[in-house]
């Protein structure tokens, strides 16, 4: 692909026409940061711009790529799929769909049982919807309580459960939605009457600069939904799938949700699916009317092959072994590196899901910048942008890994060399004056 001409022109052209057609105050903001990439060639956990510049994908799009970009099994999956299959037809039934949704539900930890079952989607969004609608259905209740900066998607009711930012500008905001504190339990249990058809949150809200929830607040939550007959859904859309060094994220707190929606990193990167799984009592609210909630590509026959091949790879122990021993590694590296540079404030780690929080939001843009001039890609969370995203895959290596501490390091070193001198910079003229 380097050795190509026209990838010059490729680039260019596609950043004009993505600007002209497509998002221009988007496009600006990338040129803005030095992240106007145009991607080109990529492969487990490289990346490179259309130029040529060769990139580490450190945020992996929240779990998209926790197998990597093109992970050979999982291609040859889709390949197999493509030589046999289509997207099938919502109106069948589907040996694909069928032993798909035995893996997942066999994926929860034996405390959940086994009594549960699966309904797919094909974005984020739209299975928390579909979480939410099973919730009202199921309890014969409306309210639905989030936690204050978290996020839960873009689309109807996903976005009900997200921040002011995200809904005012589309007169989004519904009633019976309330967003409470994050760790507040007094406030919790304020909000968690009988009116509350389901609480949503995330295992850890990564939006929110991946905070880590007390166990105990967890498992009291846990027990005042069960006492108010109240559904807990935990969204595991970037946690689950093996990115916390257990299967699922929630396993960590000792409790078993009602409904668990999961993603991203189901499509392998390579074909869009997500999945709601909820206990099988709630299936009832389907008995008089099998139809009142359809999608016509969630679980497409081709996505769940890939999906199977995703699940073979990720439910394996000695992969979850591999994903533990890679975050204590990385959390090590990382409180070196703090011990040299204080502004890194705290490390959050759990697994290969990582928030590196600096002291002040601009400290971490310059990071960012200097991570990307390195050649490592990552961002900060939307929701408390001190906090810089740290999720590489899942399948690095120790190499690799000290290959991304490497570049961490000399980026760092060049941020804090960067900002000295504008500091320098500004006190002389203060002096001069």
């Amino acid at each position: 692909m380097n050795k190509n001409p026209n990838n010059k022109r490729i680039r260019k052209d596609a950043i004009r026409s993505y600007r002209k057609y497509m998002a221009k105050f988007k496009e600006r903001y990338y040129s803005r940061l030095g992240m106007n990439i145009v991607m080109g060639e990529r492969s487990g956990i490289y990346f490179r711009d259309m130029s040529g510049k060769r990139y580490i994908n450190c945020h992996s799009n929240g779990g998209v790529f926790n197998l990597g970009h093109r992970h050979p099994e999982i291609i040859r999956a889709l390949e197999n799929a493509l030589s046999e299959v289509d997207i099938g037809n919502h109106h069948f039934i589907s040996a694909y769909r069928g032993e798909l949704s035995r893996m997942l539900v066999e994926s929860l930890p034996a405390s959940c049982g086994k009594k549960f079952r699966v309904m797919y989607g094909s974005s984020g969004g739209e299975i928390v919807d579909l979480a939410l609608k099973l919730a009202r259905g199921a309890t014969g209740r409306k309210k639905i309580i989030s936690i204050r900066g978290g996020y839960h998607g873009h689309t109807g009711l996903a976005l009900s459960t997200g921040d002011e930012k995200y809904r005012d500008p589309f007169f989004s905001s519904q009633k019976g939605f309330l967003q409470i504190p994050f760790g507040d339990i007094s406030a919790a249990e304020d909000a968690l009457d009988d009116s509350v058809a389901a609480i949503i949150m995330e295992s850890i809200p990564a939006t929110l600069g991946m905070r880590f929830f007390d166990l105990s607040y967890i498992q009291r939550i846990r027990e005042w939904t069960r006492k108010n007959g109240i559904l807990m859904i935990m969204d595991e859309i970037q946690t689950g799938l093996g990115r916390t060094g257990l299967f699922w994220a929630f396993e960590h707190y000792g409790i078993c949700p009602d409904i668990i929606v999961t993603g991203k990193g189901l499509s392998g990167g390579i074909y869009p699916l997500t999945a709601v799984i909820y206990r099988a009592d709630m299936e009832t609210i389907f008995q008089k009317d099998p139809f009142i909630h359809i999608s016509t590509f969630g679980g497409s026959e081709a996505g769940c092959m890939v999906s199977l091949k995703v699940m073979h790879i990720s439910a394996n122990p000695e992969f979850l072994a591999h994903v533990r021993e890679m975050g204590e590694y990385f959390f090590q590296e990382w409180q070196e590196l703090q011990r040299i540079y204080p502004h890194i404030r705290e490390i959050r780690q759990n697994g290969l899901f990582m928030g590196i929080v600096m002291d002040r939001p601009a400290r971490a843009l310059f990071v960012l910048r200097e991570l990307m001039k390195a050649g490592i890609f990552a961002v900060y969370a939307n929701n408390d942008k001190k906090v810089i995203q740290f999720l590489p895959p899942l399948t690095v290596t120790r190499p690799e890994a000290d290959e991304i501490m490497n570049l961490v390091s000399r980026a760092l070193k060049n941020a804090d060399s960067f900002l000295n001198k504008i500091l320098f910079r500004l006190l002389s003229g203060r002096l001069e004056r």
